[in-house]
């Protein structure tokens, strides 16, 4: 009886041995988590992707959710943070229809992105151009053509004692009517980040 009761002991303090985490290493776990430093993609870091769909402002409202897949793997400290193929999410934020004069336009905002493992980032930035990130807009070209006499110097063209002249034609003060703007899909886009990105998951090898 007594040698069972020994041997229930030593299991006992087997398993309490086990389970039990002495609390000086709890805070050395602790300390080493609040320690671990996330990667932050900064403010105005451009992502290249391309379009999965065909995007116009004659056809998708305001709202209009998209997608669109990077073409590359974006590198930051030796770590690859952005897989290519990693898909990013948005919506068409704001339309501007066609008027007489400018072309539509539209802005679009990027909102999240997702690894190819599955793991959701959000994040804030927008489909790039160098017009504030304004799509389209552009000016129409004029509605109408003017001629105009161009009078040559008098040294020129002197023709049975006249001064000849030539007609240019000049645009009119009247522009046409603005066209939608279409974005095709599997078209190169670029995406600029408005706010940093910390990236809390990458893929290993």
């Amino acid at each position: 009886m007594r040698f069972l009761l020994i041997i229930l002991a030593l299991i006992s303090f087997t398993l309490l041995n086990q389970t039990y985490t002495p609390a000086h290493e709890m805070e050395k776990i602790e300390f080493e988590m609040r320690d671990y430093d996330e990667i932050v993609l900064p403010t105005g870091s451009f992502i290249p992707v391309i379009t999965t769909q065909e995007i116009s402002t004659e056809t998708c409202p305001e709202g209009y959710k998209l997608k669109f897949i990077s073409t590359s793997d974006l590198f930051m400290y030796e770590t690859n943070i952005i897989p290519r193929n990693t898909e990013f999410f948005g919506y068409i934020e704001k339309i501007n229809e066609p008027v007489i004069g400018t072309n539509a336009s539209m802005k679009i905002k990027i909102t999240k992105l997702l690894l190819p493992d599955g793991f959701e980032i959000p994040m804030k930035g927008y489909i790039y151009t160098s017009n504030d990130n304004l799509i389209g807009g552009e000016l129409t070209p004029p509605a109408d053509w003017v001629k105009m006499p161009h009078y040559q110097s008098k040294f020129q063209g002197i023709s049975w004692n006249h001064r000849s002249a030539t007609l240019q034609i000049r645009p009119g003060g009247r522009r046409s009517m603005g066209t939608h703007t279409r974005i095709p899909a599997g078209d190169q886009q670029i995406i600029i980040l408005t706010a940093p990105a910390p990236i809390t998951h990458t893929l290993t090898d």
